[in-house]
């Protein structure tokens, strides 16, 4: 079982080092096999296709670590921690998201973040006191603002640090907890 994650860390390398100079539609599996060190064999092995492949970094790279053990608590940290994980390999970063799988990483950061607030929002004012309605606009609100904050970032080349852009987003979530809070308890 390592062998295979090696296997397909050091083809996930291989690809973003390319794709780093290099459009992604204009990539072959022969040029992913030849920088990698593998034949075509053990990529289709792993891999479907290059789709598969892309699919793996950004689950295995920034959605995985995103998502694991996530909370309100810890929310901002994690914000943190995908961000530098995404400006380490800009270059491979801007040019994944131009390609048509762009759409799904995005639709999936949504819904996982959008599931947080879901749950800030029960914390905040209880658990069955905000209409599941409600509670669903709200929290979609949320997550399309930030997670188009995070691809405008990424798309606009990322000019701004990790931190500063993380300080932004939590600035505003706490911002806007403390309004809620103070509009629950005056109500």
């Amino acid at each position: 079982m390592a062998e295979t994650a090696d296997t397909k860390k050091i083809i996930a390398e291989g690809f973003k080092s390319i794709m780093a100079r290099k459009a992604f539609e204009k990539i072959t599996i022969s040029d992913i096999t030849s920088i990698s060190g593998f034949n075509r064999q053990t990529f289709y092995y792993h891999f479907h296709d290059k789709y598969d492949l892309l699919n793996w970094i950004f689950y295995n790279e920034v959605i995985t670590p995103f998502v694991q053990d996530l909370s309100f608590d810890n929310w901002s940290c994690k914000l943190l921690e995908m961000l530098n994980t995404i400006k380490k390999d800009s270059r491979f970063y801007q040019n994944a998201l131009k390609t048509s799988y762009g759409d799904e990483f995005r639709d999936y950061i949504q819904r996982e973040s959008s599931k947080v607030f879901s749950e800030v929002i029960d914390d905040i004012a209880g658990k069955g006191t905000v209409s599941d309605g409600d509670r669903e606009f709200i929290a979609e609100f949320f997550s399309f603002g930030i997670v188009g904050s995070i691809l405008k970032w990424v798309r606009t080349g990322m000019r701004e640090s990790p931190e500063v852009i993380a300080a932004h987003i939590e600035n505003l979530v706490n911002d806007c907890k403390r309004l809620a809070i103070s509009r629950y308890l005056n109500s």
